[in-house]
C-alpha cells in the first residue's frame, strides 16, 4: 500500500490533467531510479561481513543483526526502501544495523525528497517540481520559453522550484555541521567515525525531508537534539509548503498556450532521462560531500580493496 496508493495517485494526476502519457512517464522514471536501489540494499545485505570472516560465525543467511527472522533479509531491506523513498518512516529493521552499503540507500532515498511515487501528507509535488527543472533546463538547451502543460514557466516559478530543493538541503547540512562542530551535539553519538556521522546525517535527512525513521544509535532525546531537528523540521516543512503554495497560485493564474513546434514534450522516453538525470545532479550532488563522510567513507574502510556501492 505504501508503494501502490502514491503510485495510483500520480496515474490520477495524468486523468486530472488529461493527458495519462505524463504520468506513465512520471511513474517510469520512479520506477527506474526505485528498482535498482531497492535491489542494490537487498543485495548488500545478503553480503556476510568482511569483519567476521576470521571467526567461526556462519554468515550464509547474510547480515542478519538488527533484523527480525520472521522477515528476513529480502522483506527488511525491502522494507527499508520502501518506507524512506515514500517518508512513511516506519521500520520492520534497525537501520543502524545495516551495512554502510545497505544504509546507504535509504539515506539517500530520503534526500531525493519524496520525488519517487510520492510523500505520505504531500503527494507528489516533489517530483513535479523536478519536473518543473528539467523543462527550464531542457528551454534553455533549444532557447524556448520553458512550459508545462500549456503553463509557461516564468522566473518566479523556477525561484520557487529552486527554493524547494535549497531548503531542505540547507536545513540538513547546516544543522548536521552544527551537530558535529558542538559538544552537545557529539555527546548524542553512540558509535565513533563514520557510522556516528551517519547517525546525525540521518537524523537532520528524516526530520527535513518529511520521515520519520531513524538510523538508531543516536541520543536525540537532549535539549540541543530537540531544538535542533524542530527547526529542521519547520525549515524541511513550511520550507517546501510555502513556495508550492505560490508556484502552484503562480500557475493557477496563467492562461493555456497552444502546443508549437517548439514546445518540449514531457512524455517521451528523452525527457524521462533528462528528469532522471536532473534528480540526479541536483540531489544527490547536493550531498556527496556529507555522505563521503558517512556510509560511503564506512563502506570504503570496510571493504578496502576492490570496494564498491
Amino acid at each position: 500500500s505504501i508503494l501502490l496508493i502514491p503510485a495510483a495517485f500520480v496515474y490520477t494526476f495524468g486523468c486530472i490533467v488529461g493527458d495519462r502519457r505524463q504520468a506513465w512517464a512520471l511513474l517510469i522514471a520512479m520506477s527506474l531510479m526505485f528498482l535498482p536501489l531497492a535491489v542494490s540494499v537487498i543485495e548488500a545485505e545478503s553480503m556476510a561481513n568482511p569483519r567476521f570472516n576470521s571467526v567461526i560465525i556462519d554468515q550464509e543467511a547474510g547480515n542478519v543483526e538488527g533484523k527480525e527472522t520472521r522477515f528476513g533479509i529480502a522483506t527488511s531491506a525491502l522494507w527499508a526502501a520502501a518506507t524512506t523513498t515514500t517518508s512513511n518512516g516506519s521500520v520492520n529493521a534497525m537501520h543502524d544495523s545495516f551495512t554502510p552499503a545497505g544504509g546507504f540507500v535509504p539515506l539517500l532515498l530520503i534526500q531525493f525528497g519524496e520525488v519517487i511515487f510520492g510523500g505520505v501528507g504531500s503527494g507528489a509535488y516533489g517530483m513535479l517540481v523536478y519536473v518543473l527543472l528539467t523543462v527550464f533546463i531542457g528551454g534553455l538547451m533549444v532557447g524556448r520559453t520553458p512550459e508545462y502543460l500549456g503553463k509557461k514557466l516564468g522566473a518566479l516559478e523556477i525561484k520557487m522550484a529552486t527554493l524547494c530543493i535549497l531548503i531542505p538541503a540547507l536545513a540538513v547540512l547546516l544543522g548536521t555541521a552544527l551537530a558535529v562542530s558542538v559538544e552537545t551535539g557529539r555527546a548524542g553519538i553512540l558509535n565513533t567515525g563514520a557510522q556516528g556521522f551517519s547517525e546525525i546525517l540521518y537524523a537532520f535527512t528524516s526530520a527535513s525531508n518529511n520521515n520519520g525513521s531513524a538510523f538508531a544509535g543516536l541520543s536525540a532525546n537532549s535539549v540541543f537534539y530537540n531544538i535542533a531537528l524542530a527547526v529542521a523540521m519547520l525549515m524541511g516543512r513550511y520550507g517546501v509548503i510555502l513556495p508550492i503554495l505560490i508556484l502552484a497560485g503562480a500557475l493557477a493564474k496563467k492562461n493555456k498556450v497552444p502546443v508549437s513546434v517548439g514546445t518540449l514534450p514531457t512524455h517521451t522516453p528523452l525527457f524521462t532521462g533528462m528528469l532522471i538525470g536532473c534528480i540526479l545532479l541536483l540531489g544527490v550532488l547536493t550531498y556527496v560531500p556529507s555522505l563521503a563522510l558517512g556510509p560511503i567513507a564506512e563502506h570504503m574502510r570496510l571493504n578496502p580493496v576492490g570496494s564498491a556501492l
